[in-house]
């Protein structure tokens, strides 16, 4: 920071410390590069794209989760509706959160022009993830019978809701990038 030094005056805390340069201590500083960055702003992004990311995930399984398909998928494996949903909900905070996390605090390493294709290629490094951790142990060596079937209905399943949930992410993180455009008040005509 320019103009600004701490001098020890010998008290044992940092706030009693004066500021030289003739500033007053809580004075603004000479730029806003120089002002420290708030963590409560990221923060709050991160809050708003997980929340967005958990509802779409949330929302496209309780759809997926109607179909007579995965009503037969329930039943093969045993799975109580409500607990499922609940640990969708849980599932889809979670998926959402580390993909919110990743998008808002190192942009540049992700691939993709935008935070839409950046945040689509998060969920799907997040499919592939799940598949190959959760999915496939469960399914083809947990002794289930028809294993490859179950599997492959599965992993479609969870690639409609990860990308529902990279989507609604990306979409928020657009919306959110985008400069707002002041409202003017309407010119008024005359006739």
């Amino acid at each position: 920071m320019r103009g600004v030094k701490l001098l020890d005056t010998g008290s044992a805390t940092p706030r009693a410390a004066v500021l030289s340069a003739g500033t007053r201590q809580g004075a603004p500083m000479d730029s806003p590069a120089e002002r420290p960055r708030h963590r409560t702003g990221r923060w709050g992004a991160v809050v708003v794209l997980a929340l967005a990311g958990g509802a779409a995930f949330w929302v496209a399984n309780f759809a997926i989760y109607m179909t007579p398909v995965a009503a037969d998928n329930r039943a093969a494996l045993a799975i109580s509706y409500l607990p499922m949903l609940l640990e969708a909900l849980a599932g889809g905070l979670i998926l959402g959160c580390a993909a919110s996390v990743i998008l808002v605090r190192v942009p540049d390493r992700v691939p993709g022009r935008d935070p839409f294709t950046q945040a689509i290629a998060l969920s799907v490094a997040a499919l592939v993830i799940v598949t190959v951790a959760i999915e496939m142990p469960a399914k083809l060596f947990g002794g289930i019978p028809e294993a490859g079937r179950y599997f492959v209905t599965g992993t479609v399943f969870n690639a409609i809701r990860i990308l529902a949930l990279g989507a609604a992410i990306g979409a928020v993180a657009r919306r959110d990038e985008r400069p707002r455009q002041p409202v003017s008040a309407p010119r008024p005509t005359h006739a």
